[in-house]
């Protein structure tokens, strides 16, 4: 499929979304949501691909927000319903995919921009990346997830301070906080990214999928996470996965999981 806003790169069972907007420092509108989610639907049906890295084009941003200019003269019902189009289309959507998603935060993340890097499973940052939720000074609220995510992410109070003050964050402060796992030069960002995912590409493709569910299913209110991971844990018995996974154990050889 073309994209307009994005360039996928697949090579063998690594996919690499990224999104390309430079002019607009990769801002999302509404076109470049949509096609994510079918880029996102496509590679997590696709059974060669085991990880996706979605990153930013050059070297200035990840995500530098929201495109305002799409929104500016919405009223509330308008705005209810962008928020809960982006969230289901999108964020909520990469959250809850079974191929594990790692953000590569090649820069400035801000708004939308970090709310999608939340909304992966985990997150990557190069050592000039800077994050933060500048919403409230516009106005407005995050509303593709941030006051839900962040807290989790980092803290109730650090969440807080970030939202109210509207300030950013370099990456090594968000190192600290929790809000990503490493931070490396820029230059070495894709190839860290790349190495992590070889890891996670050893390892049997359904189990993460049911890992990813169980996990998330501890931060819902309307779920109970330890009954989802024992649903998910019987599930994986009934897998190819499990009995190659079992087999080549006993076996003293490495697994060659089937993903089925």
């Amino acid at each position: 499929m073309n994209y307009n806003n994005i360039l996928i790169e697949q090579t063998q069972q690594l996919a690499t979304i990224t999104i390309n907007r430079p002019s607009k420092l990769n801002a999302l509108n509404r076109e470049t949501i949509q096609e994510l989610h079918e880029a996102f639907k496509d590679l997590d049906e696709d059974g060669e691909v085991k990880v996706i890295i979605l990153t930013g084009s050059g070297e200035k941003a990840f995500v530098a927000g929201a495109d305002i200019s799409e929104f500016a003269d919405f009223s509330e019902k308008e705005g209810g319903k962008l928020a809960a189009k982006g969230q289901k289309l999108l964020f909520d959507f990469v959250e809850n995919l079974s191929t594990p998603v790692i953000a590569a935060i090649n820069g400035f993340a801000l708004g939308g921009g970090l709310e999608l890097a939340m909304a992966c499973h985990f997150r990557v940052a190069s050592a000039n990346a800077k994050m933060g939720l500048p919403e409230v000074s516009l106005g407005v609220i995050p509303g593709y997830g941030g006051t839900q995510r962040l807290p989790q992410l980092v803290g109730k109070g650090r969440a807080m301070e970030m939202i109210m003050t509207a300030g950013m964050i370099d990456a090594e402060s968000a190192l600290r906080y929790g809000l990503v796992n490493h931070v490396v030069p820029q230059e070495e960002l894709q190839s860290l990214c790349e190495k992590l995912a070889g890891r996670i590409s050893n390892n049997s493709p359904i189990a993460i999928g049911h890992a990813i569910k169980a996990v998330n299913a501890g931060f819902k209110e309307d779920s109970n996470g330890y009954a989802a991971e024992i649903k998910a844990f019987g599930a994986c018995f009934g897998t190819a996965d499990f009995v190659e996974g079992t087999t080549a154990f006993l076996e003293k050889r490495k697994a060659d999981f089937p993903g089925k």
